[in-house]
């Protein structure tokens, strides 16, 4: 027996005995909601047909590191030299023109492209080594760096897209261009889900950050069946839009609506064989199921005060960075296979010492609060957490340079994020920039390979991982992208 199958039969003992458990309290609990039942033929069909589009589509290529993921995105670019990669020599030479053999030929955007001067501009922060490895960081994220020995810096990233929209799909996508599939959907089709009444691809999109936008093509389904879109869950009252019943509608009268209209979709189905009318019967019993789960999964009364304290302040209030850490660290615990969580608020053209002020003390303490609570409940082995934007920011000023006041454009040439957990190495600091931040000049890290290396942390080989669409095989990675063997654990 090799070791996938030592897995998945290990995986499988462990299903049964927590089912043996489990399963008595949800017969009971079925039998007070009327599902205890026997059900129609109908509704028989239809749930068949939701666990039949939910089995994984492919079995481990490789021994799976990390069965689901949480990617906290930063939308707007978060600044290289102002969080994790320290560079003496921009304080050394703060206000002088940055080296033309630096900038090369490199891409700047339209914002800076009629900029006569570009002078250097020293981080307004100070940093200080942290963890067993002796790692860099700034003093505006000290709850991140106090989990150093948790993660890994991969400072190293670099990307061809150098303004926000193209850049956010490309990272998510795989292509720069709309209508490819997201990382989560890649993720939902491939693997299935790991839960009944919950979506496998959640996406939770904070408030307060700013008003950089972001669109729903990056969590889109693509040429993917439609139930594997991404499912946003929106702050307030209702979660997910128009998941509650009516007034005057009870359980037992929408399952029986939701039958009746099975039905009629049942007899479509035989007579077109559109795939779409399974996604929607999919849909359709995946809310009736979401009906339970979701208000359960967002009520954070049963939170001790200890674990609300170590989110922050703003954990109470639905819809915040705070918030929607600890709703994916609950996500997690009910097996939601990939949580996406965007924060916008890193698009720093100008007064950037505020504004990435103000971005870091809404995430710092949230993020590292996320990967220590998943340690301390033992799901960080097998979930990988990731935390990054699109693309970096300029050493050079945008505009006018002073000591108050600056600004720093776009950077697709070199980037961090961070990652933990889900078998990747904790307490090192990958690839290395030159004196500026401004260029990669160790252990370059293209974003297809960061999407390689995260397919193969969940057992999959990127290359094999394909999908006809249109005549032409079609896969995350495009045509390109290497696994970061070094990066994993």
């Amino acid at each position: 027996m090799n070791d996938i199958e030592k897995i998945l039969n290990n995986q499988a003992r462990r299903d049964f005995l927590r089912g043996s458990v489990l399963g008595l309290g949800s017969v009971a609990l079925g039998s007070l909601l009327g599902c205890g039942r026997s059900k129609s033929p109908v509704e028989r069909a239809g749930i068949a047909l939701m666990e039949e589009e939910n089995k994984p589509l492919i079995n481990p290529h490789f021994v799976p590191r990390a069965k689901r993921v949480i990617y906290l995105f930063q939308s707007g670019g978060p600044s290289q030299m102002e969080l994790f990669d320290y560079k003496p020599k921009l304080y050394e030479m703060h206000g002088q023109e940055i080296p033309p053999s630096v900038i090369g030929g490199g891409r700047v955007s339209g914002m800076v492209s009629n900029q006569n001067s570009f002078p250097l501009a020293a981080p307004m922060t100070e940093f200080k080594q942290y963890g067993a490895g002796g790692a860099y960081f700034s003093d505006l994220i000290p709850h991140t760096a106090g989990i150093a020995d948790d993660i890994c810096v991969v400072r190293s990233m670099f990307t061809e897209q150098i303004n926000h929209e193209p850049a956010v799909i490309f990272t998510q996508t795989g292509n720069q261009l709309s209508g490819r599939p997201s990382i989560g959907s890649w993720i939902s089709y491939g693997l299935g889900s790991l839960n009944q009444n919950l979506p496998s691809f959640v996406v939770l999109l904070s408030q307060g950050g700013g008003d950089q936008p972001i669109s729903n093509l990056a969590w889109s389904n693509g040429f993917l069946p439609s139930h594997h879109q991404g499912v946003q869950f929106m702050s307030g009252k209702d979660p997910v839009l128009y998941l509650s019943s009516p007034d005057g509608v009870d359980r037992m009268d929408r399952r029986r609506a939701l039958n009746f209209i099975k039905e009629f979709n049942l007899l479509q189905k035989d007579k077109w064989q559109d795939p779409e009318i399974d996604s929607r019967l999919n849909q359709y019993e995946m809310a009736y199921r979401m009906q339970m789960a979701v208000p359960e999964i967002t009520d954070l009364s049963n939170e001790p005060q200890h674990i609300l304290d170590m989110y922050g302040p703003d954990v109470k209030v639905p819809g915040t960075y705070a918030y929607n850490c600890l709703l994916a660290r609950r996500l997690a615990e009910k097996d939601v296979r990939f949580i996406q969580l965007y924060h916008l608020g890193w698009d720093h053209h100008g007064k950037i010492t505020s504004g990435i002020t103000r971005a870091t003390r809404q995430t710092d303490q949230p993020s590292a609060a996320l990967v220590k609570d998943l340690k301390q409940r033992g799901l960080l082995d097998d979930t990988l957490v990731i935390w990054g934007g699109e693309f970096g920011r300029t050493s050079f000023s945008q505009g006018k340079l002073t000591r108050e006041d600056f600004g720093r454009d776009h950077l697709p040439n070199a980037y961090s994020i961070w990652m933990a957990g889900g078998g990747i190495r904790p307490g090192i600091q990958y690839g290395e920039t030159d004196d500026f931040a401004h260029n990669v000049v160790g252990n370059k890290v293209h974003v297809h390979d960061f999407q390689a290396t995260l397919l193969y942390l969940l057992g999959i080989d990127h290359e094999q991982f394909t999908y006809k669409s249109q005549g032409r095989r079609y896969r995350l990675t495009d045509v390109s992208g290497d696994v970061v063997k070094s990066i994993i654990a």
